[in-house]
């Protein structure tokens, strides 16, 4: 396969500038955007710009069309996230891109969709907890085998990825003490987490099979895994992901999942095996990027080893360097690398606070960053 190609879908905050608190208005945006992509002649809207509801009704997604240029991928990330925020500012609210809501959300209201009712139906309280905001890579695949046989093998590095993600310190008005908390917010839904390997397409069927009929999820499109074959489109999609506020950052992450997706395809196909990880250790390995991001130590994922963050990230891009050449994406992700560690979103959401001292004044800097996404270019 040449270039693979990559889309991304993202979640959004839709938030009340005034109050600092999300509100329950995303149908009013979704509204307002509709009326500004219709012409006089009801034109469709444009791919790059298509917005959609999401479980709560105080969330936005965003998705992206394939390509395989990233620098096309961030140009339709900031051209959609512009057409969002132009909406919700003509109805006086504006949109926030953070893994969590900050100052909190007393009773979320779900989206008016049967297949959403009946989640929260079905697992209660815990629905209630996915008011979180992720980032979702999606990269080409040739067949399903193949894109078993990427899952089995890039399990061990999706903590790392998701260590460079974090942006979401803060929830309920408080630091957590987590560089990102909706990790350990999702990961209270019985599909979410990690995976073991599959070993074959069968075996990665017959475990989606056995979730769907113990009931931890409903449809496969519940199948909330770090990791999973995409059931809408040829692809690899990694989840694992907190949103991050700068697009350039989501062109990095998206550059690095693809790139190593390539790589283990390159591995499947020359027969390589994959390093053998349990489940535990995985979960682990998960926690502790969750805990402490890029400021501490990572688990090396081919020693089990604790390393810092700085020595486990240059090795995922060694790792990846021959595909990150084949796609040209190699300068862009020396340049962002060295910028997620110098500060990653965690990071200047805390700043932000030390600034203002307050988390209302994390909700104004998130707002204004996301809004600069656009303004900017």
């Amino acid at each position: 396969m040449d270039t693979r190609t990559v889309g991304v879908e993202e979640e959004l905050l839709v938030v009340d500038p005034g109050s600092s608190t999300v509100t329950s208005r995303a149908r009013e945006v979704l509204q307002e955007h509709g009326e500004r992509q219709r012409g006089p002649r009801g034109a469709a809207r444009a791919p790059d710009q298509e917005l959609d509801q999401e479980l709560f009704r105080h969330q936005l997604e965003i998705r992206t069309a394939p390509t395989t240029s990233i620098d096309d991928l961030v140009e339709q990330l900031v051209a959609a996230r512009r057409s969002a925020g132009e909406a919700a500012a003509a109805r006086g609210l504006g949109v926030a891109a953070s893994g969590t809501v900050p100052v909190g959300v007393d009773e979320p209201r779900v989206t008016p969709d049967q297949r959403y009712r009946d989640m929260v139906e079905t697992f209660g309280d815990v629905a209630l907890l996915g008011t979180t905001c992720g980032m979702h890579v999606h990269v080409a695949v040739g067949s399903p085998e193949e894109g078993v046989g990427c899952l089995d093998r890039i399990a061990a590095w999706l903590p790392v990825l998701l260590a460079m993600s974090t942006n979401s310190p803060f929830s309920a008005g408080k630091d957590t003490g987590y560089a990102s908390w909706r990790t350990q917010m999702w990961s209270a839904w019985p599909s979410a987490g990690p995976t073991e390997r599959f070993g074959s397409l069968v075996g990665y069927q017959q475990a989606s099979e056995r979730m769907l009929a113990s009931g931890a999820a409903r449809d496969r499109g519940m199948l909330y895994w770090d990791a999973r074959l995409s059931e809408s489109w040829p692809t690899v999609e990694v989840r694992v992901l907190d949103v991050v506020t700068d697009p350039d950052d989501a062109g990095l992450l998206a550059a690095l999942v693809r790139a190593l997706v390539a790589t283990a395809a390159a591995q499947w196909t020359a027969d390589r095996e994959p390093v053998v990880w349990r489940c535990e250790e995985l979960r682990a390995a998960r926690w502790r990027a969750a805990r402490y991001g890029l400021s501490g130590d990572l688990v090396d994922p081919t020693t089990h080893e604790l390393r810092p963050a700085r020595e486990v990230v240059t090795q995922l891009v060694q790792l990846v360097a021959e595909q990150l050449e084949v796609a040209d994406d190699q300068h862009r992700v020396a340049d962002g690398v060295d910028r997620v560690l110098a500060g990653s979103g965690a990071s200047r959401q805390r700043t932000a606070y030390e600034r203002t001292g307050s988390v209302e004044g994390v909700v104004a800097d998130l707002l204004t960053r996301t809004a600069a996404s656009w303004e900017r270019r």
